[in-house]
């Protein structure tokens, strides 16, 4: 049974975690150096000079990350909404960003009916929490609040931004991945080698930098649990709340909506593929081991 959260009349105390600390540098350090890589070694097969093509990508991921809240929001059909029309979940979130210490996030619904929930942003004063209707029905009052407050600690730890500039790199790999067959497979054009050589070169870096962001990915998952129950001081409520959500997402008929949301994973709260290839390609944790670290969470409060 989920206990009824105590409202405290200050900010909860965050700790810093030392681990997220230095897997965010490790991972950006590493990506950065698979960036230099990928930007030599295209250039040598497309007749773009090196200061040419940084400067696409330079533009590509500062537009990425500038507009990175109205992109995600737009992409699951999300309306920013206002205290009218959610009144409880207004209140509800103004309060827990204000117990995190942080500025209220615009807050935004999306009518999808898989239970959900994610947070976007450039910057703690520039994000945004998204619910789907599907989850406001589902959890009740306390256990929204903890899936609100994973979302706000993804925030405070600056996932967000983090995670943004990480798949960066990976998108565009991926995209010359898959455009460059479509554009042809014939020679480029220096007539050095085959466009398959930099499809090839891409695809290697898209793999390489998809297994870094999911190392970085699962562990953020944790400390944001962390974090919600510094928040809420109420470490079973996010635990209910992962149960139903799982629950609710395995009773999702597969395409559709499923199918939609995939680009998605990695910033929801728990992610919707299915299968041997989610189970490969997933980022995050187990839920049950999730689950038991924030039942041992519970004995601190």
């Amino acid at each position: 049974m989920v206990h009824s959260t105590t409202h405290s009349s200050t900010p909860a105390t965050w700790k810093k975690d030392p681990g997220l600390r230095f897997r965010m540098i490790l991972t950006t350090f590493l990506l950065f150096a698979l960036y230099i890589f990928f930007l030599a070694a295209i250039t040598t097969y497309f007749d773009v000079g090196l200061i040419s093509m940084a400067a696409i990508f330079g533009l590509f991921s500062l537009g990425q990350w500038y507009f990175s809240d109205k992109l995600a929001l737009r992409s699951m059909g999300a309306r920013i909404v206002n205290a009218t029309e959610y009144p409880d979940l207004h209140a509800s979130i103004t309060r827990l960003a204000w117990q995190a210490d942080l500025p209220t996030p615009k807050i935004a619904v999306s009518s999808i009916q898989t239970p959900n929930a994610f947070a976007t942003g450039r910057s703690k004063n520039h994000a945004a929490v998204c619910v789907t209707e599907g989850l406001l029905r589902l959890l009740n009052e306390d256990e929204l609040e903890g899936v609100i407050a994973h979302e706000l600690a993804h925030i405070k730890n600056k996932d967000v931004t983090i995670m943004t500039i990480a798949s960066f790199l990976s998108t565009i790999a991926f995209f010359i991945v898959r455009w460059g067959f479509f554009f042809g497979g014939g020679r480029n054009n220096r007539g050095s080698a085959p466009i398959y050589v930099a499809i090839a070169i891409s695809f290697a870096v898209w793999i390489l930098s998809f297994f870094l962001i999911k190392a970085l990915s699962r562990y953020r998952e944790f400390a944001a649990d962390r974090g919600a129950a510094t928040i809420t001081q109420n470490p079973a409520a996010l635990a209910s709340a992962l149960r139903k959500i799982s629950t609710g997402i395995s009773m999702m008929p597969p395409g559709g909506e499923l199918k939609s949301q995939s680009e998605m994973n990695a910033f929801f709260i728990i992610p919707i593929r299915k299968g041997f290839i989610g189970k490969l390609f997933k980022t995050h944790p187990p839920m049950e081991e999730r689950i038991e670290r924030l039942n041992e969470l519970q004995y601190n409060f």
